[in-house]
């Protein structure tokens, strides 16, 4: 068991494009955001664990020997446990959950303590941990957080329980594990994933592990090798959506107009797919005429978007405020609200980007500028860090 302090990052994502068309058996591209969840481990001796999640302000501490002597014979079941909905019920029943945490915040609970007892039973005794888990991303935006805290969360008790390697070095600031255990950093952190959604894809959880970006098509997934790291705007429109509901719409109109609709669904794979190509070639060299067709495929997939039936009014608005200053922008997600991405070319003035801000903020939305392709999930040293982040995490 692992003594020092652990400390490691994972990122959120956005969907490139592809959006609703790889519901079709299209391809999506899903890159990493390198808006950030921080989690900080630290070993006790006090019998008791503790997760801490200031950004949805829950605090909750569990005895280590009330923990040790669940039944647990259901987590025996191989290396990565499935968990059936019945497990799970029994698990918040006899987890010592509070009733008046639901929704996400019970969720996020229920995953921690599911992979906790998964990861760490092997040790002869469960460890008394200190866990701190804040987050950069805003959940239920469509951006991976729960991903994230899932990937955060395998990563530090797989680490902390020496299932993988620590790979921290003295003097080294941030360092990331080798392969191999980020396969098994991705497959409890899709655990994670299945606790909180039921039936998620994978996508998440593996652009958050590996970081970069993947292409992603009919449940296969690649990475797409390197990335030109690519500065965006990131705008929340904060217009709640149902996922499932725009989905649903999306299939109506396809069934009820199926000669108009599967051509846009070809046409946004088309996209996709010379969107890949030109973040191929701009990996050596990047030219400006490449930004210029990166600003074209975001305009025409945005159109396409609108015509699927899957537009706001709201992000009409963004890429209006947008466009006044001369920039590009496109939906990111399941549209109808939610999130959208603006593309930032290389040498475009600061002002500027600050005043598209401005408007964007008295929109009454908000606004990050971050970039995608970010790396996957990471192990810091404290120094590495923000203060932001040393101060949400109490360093």
């Amino acid at each position: 068991m692992l003594s020092e302090v652990l400390l490691v990052s994972a990122p959120g994502k956005v969907i490139l494009h592809g959006e609703h068309a790889v519901v079709h058996g299209k391809v999506a591209l899903a890159v990493a955001l390198n808006l950030r969840t921080f989690l900080l481990l630290r070993p006790q001796s006090n019998g008791k664990v503790s997760v801490n999640l200031p950004n949805i302000g829950i605090k909750q501490v569990w005895d280590v020997g009330m923990l040790q002597r669940l039944d647990t014979s259901f987590l025996e079941q191989g290396d990565v446990s499935v968990p059936t909905l019945e497990q799970l019920e029994k698990l918040k029943k006899t987890g010592d959950l509070p009733r008046d945490r639901a929704g996400n915040e019970g969720l996020a609970l229920l995953t921690f303590l599911y992979l906790y007892l998964a990861i760490c039973r092997k040790q002869r005794t469960l460890p008394s941990l200190d866990i701190v888990v804040w987050s950069e991303l805003p959940p239920g935006a469509g951006l991976g957080s729960s991903a994230a805290y899932s990937v955060c969360l395998a990563a530090a008790l797989l680490t902390a329980c020496e299932e993988v390697s620590n790979p921290l070095k003295d003097g080294v600031s941030v360092s990331r594990w080798p392969e191999e255990d980020l396969k098994s950093i991705n497959r409890w952190a899709f655990e994670g994933e299945r606790v909180i959604h039921g039936n998620p894809s994978g996508v998440d959880n593996a652009v958050s592990t590996w970081g970069g970006a993947l292409r992603y098509q009919q449940g296969k997934m690649s990475s797409l090798k390197r990335l030109p790291s690519l500065q965006i705007l990131l705008t929340n429109t904060k217009v709640p959506r149902s996922t499932k509901a725009l989905v649903a719409a999306v299939r109506s109109r396809l069934t009820k107009f199926p000669e108009i609709v599967a051509p846009l669904l070809t046409s946004i794979d088309a996209i996709s797919l010379e969107c890949e190509r030109v973040l191929g070639e701009m990996v050596a060299a990047p030219v400006p005429e490449q930004y210029l067709v990166l600003e074209e495929l975001m305009d025409m997939n945005q159109h396409h978007l609108n015509a699927l039936g899957v537009g706001h009014a709201s992000l009409d608005q963004l890429c209006q405020v947008t466009a006044a200053h001369g920039l590009h922008s496109k939906l990111t997600g399941a549209g109808g609200g939610g999130c959208g991405i603006t593309l930032l070319k290389p040498g475009l003035e600061q002002a500027t980007v600050e005043a598209v801000k401005q408007a964007l903020t008295s929109c009454g939305f908000d606004c990050w500028e971050t970039s995608i392709g970010a790396p996957g999930v990471s192990a810091h040293s404290a120094a590495a860090v923000e203060d932001p982040v040393r101060q949400a995490l109490g360093l």
